[in-house]
């Protein structure tokens, strides 16, 4: 499997390709599900990366299938094999990063939205607790942005965590 994750550079497409012995066999826009030998293969995506690559049999059975070892994917989870206790922290700090840094930007960004008349006459508007400098919402944001990557490239998905990195 190949998925660009930016799209085609003609139409911005985001298209899985399936390829059998180095050759692309077949190729579909996301989420795609590839008939196979046995099974079939689905394929679907968030915004930050793989939400789902699995081959599907034709009994039932479910298993993910494995990143090529160059790939980003595939040198994570390499690493996850080497270094199981620094790759846990990783995981661990990502997932935080993640959850302080979306959650104090939508306390923040709650503030100026509730100050719209049409929602401040329905609900009353809301004074955000915090007033964090430029500097640290941005880094608040980019550690986000790190911990959505780093969850992606894990190859881990929770509809929680995750949904606001897409569908």
């Amino acid at each position: 499997m190949d998925v660009k994750h930016g799209g085609d550079a003609l139409h911005g497409v985001v298209r899985a390709g399936l390829y059998l012995d180095g050759f692309l066999r077949l190729e579909s826009t996301l989420p795609a599900r590839f008939a196979v030998e046995g099974g079939h293969i689905e394929v679907s995506r968030s915004n930050a990366g793989l939400r789902r690559c699995h081959f599907v049999a034709d009994s039932g059975a479910v298993r993910r299938l494995v990143p090529d070892p160059r790939s980003g994917e595939g040198r994570r989870m390499r690493f996850d094999r080497e270094h199981p206790t620094a790759s846990g922290l990783i995981g661990v700090v990502s997932v935080l990063l993640l959850l302080v840094g979306v959650g104090l930007n939508l306390l923040q960004i709650a503030e100026p939205i509730s100050r719209i008349p049409m929602i401040a006459d329905a609900f009353g508007a809301f004074e955000s607790p915090l007033r964090l400098p430029l500097w640290l919402n941005l880094a608040l944001g980019f550690g986000a942005v790190i911990g959505a990557v780093e969850r992606a490239m894990r190859m881990r998905y929770h509809w929680l965590l995750d949904s606001g990195a897409g569908t």
